[in-house]
């Protein structure tokens, strides 16, 4: 008798149900683990809503009497501030350890060979990650508004543009973040890689100190990196009380880094999975 024929695997596609179903539920997995340790989930939310309080408190202080500092006015810095921790906190949490994980393990050796690729897998279950950190975020946003720290955007256009700007600048965090995250087919640990990732974009982002209160010479230059199109374009668009054509060129470029960072992370992935042996071969 012939030994029957190994069944085939069939690719799932991105754009068919199956491959929908397939990343939801992912992304449903990743949103559930960041809930199993109830002190790791109560203490994020006590972090985020004190990081809330504590900036406003410090940007207060650093204005005192004054009403605008290098021709920021005191409202908008305590706004900036306040939104720039509550996104950080959905935008950083920088989950590698699953793919670190996979990697230590040699189940990735399984994940490429799985219906669905393992980079829309792996970036679906960052999304899901982050999603599980819109809880701390939110009662850290609303503890802000108590307080009165936050206004309302400089226009409703502004609100508009802001949101569309916030959505990219997300992407582009969760694309630096499986980018930085695929240093481990390299060196097989990633932490001491995102530690120094983390310190670098919570400054370079705008994250801690807007651009606008850095020298020249040093804002130019962070200006010039994808960074700064995470936190502070998103930023700057939402104080801003007249929109215009600067505010269609800051999307613009912000939507060029992501085909860029799309393009750079694909190279770096067919890098990557060179240095993978599967079975020996």
């Amino acid at each position: 008798m012939s030994a029957a024929a190994p069944e085939r695997i069939v690719p799932v596609r991105l754009g068919t149900a199956a491959g929908s179903r397939a990343l939801l539920a992912c992304a449903g997995q990743a949103w559930r683990a960041q809930f199993v340790f109830r002190a790791a989930t109560w203490s994020g939310i006590i972090g985020a809503t004190l990081q809330v309080v504590l900036v406003m408190l410090v940007w207060t202080a650093v204005y005192g009497a004054r009403t605008e500092v290098a021709g920021v006015g005191q409202d908008d810095a305590i706004t900036y501030a306040v939104l720039g921790a509550v996104i950080a906190t959905v935008f950083q949490p920088f989950v590698y350890d699953t793919l670190y994980g996979r990697l230590r393990t040699g189940a990735i050796a399984f994940d490429v060979m799985r219906p669905l690729s393992a980079v829309p897998m792996t970036l679906a279950q960052q999304a899901g990650a982050a999603a599980a950190q819109l809880p701390a975020a939110g009662i850290a946003l609303a503890v802000g508004l108590l307080l009165g720290a936050l206004d309302a955007p400089g226009s409703p256009l502004s609100g508009l543009a802001f949101a569309l700007s916030l959505l990219l600048g997300f992407t582009i965090a969760q694309i630096l973040n499986f980018m930085i995250g695929l240093v481990g087919f390299w060196t097989l640990e990633v932490s001491g890689a995102f530690h120094i990732y983390r310190m670098f974009v919570q400054f370079s982002s705008g994250a801690l100190i807007p651009l606008w209160f850095m020298p020249d010479w040093l804002s130019g230059g962070l200006s010039l990196l994808p960074f700064s199109s995470q936190v502070f374009v998103p930023l700057t668009i939402y104080v801003d009380p007249a929109p215009g054509p600067h505010t269609l060129t800051a999307i613009a470029v912000q939507a060029l880094w992501v085909l860029v960072l799309v393009l750079l992370a694909a190279l770096l992935w067919r890098r990557a999975i060179r240095r993978l042996v599967i079975f020996g071969g």
